[in-house]
């Protein structure tokens, strides 16, 4: 009896260790303990419903839309490291950074990592039926870009320009989701951001140069790698004009246009001017505090919404 009872033991401790695995492998292959990711997604969706809601009606819808797109980041980005690494597996495994990956180091084959594509993008969807017919179908057909921009490295210096378009759609997305229609002030937001994107996948793209130019991969890090701080400066310039005009266009007070000397701050001298490009800890450290400049424009147009 006591022998049956540990070998029953050692079986649930088995499986116990087996799950526990397969969860470990889960969070690693979509990045989940690297919040940045869905952040940088997640911010642009709350920007432009920020700008579309009307803050004198109640906050509920504001809430509510606000954790939908939150979760469809979550899920969407995850879908999206999966593919990412699907696409790469053949380049990530002489990438110093990305050769442990789970399916660059073999840990979990394409089937099962298709697998989790599949329901990361059912679920999804289920959160993306809650918004209006508008937003879905305009969600719908960003799919295709979404899922081919892994390859845009292989023929193409201007990754992040794809990057940009797609990784920033969920702020139109955010406008449509309250008006069901689209104007101005969205798409010239839309643009920054895209810019925005350009700017930081730029600095992040310095960390890998080096393995990237070697395995023959092309990023605007290279293309632009003599003098970076130029082409970085210029997008940032971009997003620094484009919410200048929202503000114009949406006819935010004067609080609001003084606000926005916090953010060109941030991305003037702690993005621009801080920025070195062989050092790939300050790249990451100025990559990832986008998300902190991400939170700054946020509260910069609720300022202007509420003013």
């Amino acid at each position: 009896l006591y022998s049956l009872r540990l070998n029953l033991l050692n079986k649930k401790t088995l499986l116990f260790n087996i799950c526990m695995s397969h969860i470990s492998i889960f969070i690693e292959l979509t990045r989940l303990k690297k919040p940045i990711g869905f952040m940088l997604l997640f911010w642009p969706c709350i920007w432009g419903l920020t700008i579309a809601y009307n803050f004198q009606d109640k906050l509920n819808q504001f809430i509510f839309f606000t954790l939908l797109f939150l979760s469809g980041s979550i899920l969407m980005r995850s879908a999206g490291c999966i593919v990412n690494d699907i696409a790469d597996r053949n380049y990530d495994k002489y990438v110093e950074r990305t050769k442990d990956r789970p399916i660059a180091s073999g840990k979990i084959s394409i089937n099962k990592s298709l697998i989790y594509v599949f329901l990361l993008c059912g679920l999804a969807f289920m959160v993306l039926i809650n918004f209006n017919y508008f937003t879905i179908l305009l969600a719908l057909a960003s799919m295709p870009l979404a899922f081919t921009y892994p390859l845009m490295k292989r023929f193409t210096y201007w990754p992040q320009l794809f990057l940009g378009i797609t990784f920033n759609y969920g702020l139109v997305l955010g406008w449509t989701a309250i008006n069901n229609e689209i104007n101005l002030a969205p798409i010239m937001l839309y643009i920054g951001a895209i810019f925005w994107t350009l700017g930081y996948d730029t600095i992040y793209g310095f960390q890998d140069i080096k393995d990237d130019e070697i395995i023959g991969v092309k990023s605007t890090s290279i293309k632009f790698k003599k003098n970076p701080k130029i082409f970085i400066f210029i997008s940032y310039l971009i997003l620094s004009i484009s919410l200048v005009m929202v503000g114009i266009i949406m006819n935010f007070s004067k609080i609001y246009f003084l606000s926005l000397l916090i953010p060109f701050f941030h991305l003037y001298y702690y993005q621009v001017y801080k920025f070195e490009k062989n050092n790939s800890e300050k790249c990451l450290n100025i990559f990832k505090s986008n998300n902190l400049l991400g939170l700054i424009i946020f509260i910069n147009l609720l300022i202007g919404k509420i003013t």
